[in-house]
């Protein structure tokens, strides 16, 4: 479900109070364990946070003008809650940590696609682990990992 909300405290107020807790909470994980130099903003009707352009000018190239380089998502769908994290779509080292240690966390099988991992059911969101995934990519590293695939 795409939102037309323009930043994310708007975004959180439009979702159910159980949405808003979990969806609250993950942001705060997030946002508590994100190395420095991403920002959260809004993007494709989510809460983003991104590479700014102030430090990339050079950005993401999706349209004519360059934006900013999109890392981690946030999203409440129809059906689950949603944390896309380009790092697990682009670095396979990251994707088979993430495999290895879901089990871990988690009483329920990973439900993902590329970058997207989906949250059925809001009381099982590994909060931990999302907090130790978003740790493991910085800035520079991302932007590395983006130039290295748009020279392709």
């Amino acid at each position: 479900m795409t939102s037309t909300a323009t930043t994310p405290e708007q975004y959180l107020d439009e979702l159910t109070e159980e949405r808003h807790q979990a969806v609250r909470k993950l942001r705060d994980t997030v946002r508590e364990n994100l190395p420095d130099g991403f920002e959260e903003s809004m993007g494709y009707g989510m809460i983003a946070y991104q590479v700014p352009l102030s430090s990339y000018p050079k950005g993401y190239h999706a349209g004519k003008e360059p934006t900013p380089l999109p890392f981690i998502n946030i999203a409440s769908q129809k059906n689950h809650i949603a944390l896309y994290h380009m790092g697990l779509y682009s670095r396979p080292d990251l994707l088979d940590w993430f495999k290895d240690e879901f089990p871990k966390h988690s009483k329920r099988k990973l439900d993902m696609g590329k970058s997207c991992i989906r949250f059925k059911n809001i009381d099982d969101i590994p909060y931990d682990l999302i907090g130790d995934l978003c740790g493991k990519v910085h800035v520079q590293d991302w932007i590395k990992v983006y130039e290295s695939v748009i020279k392709r």
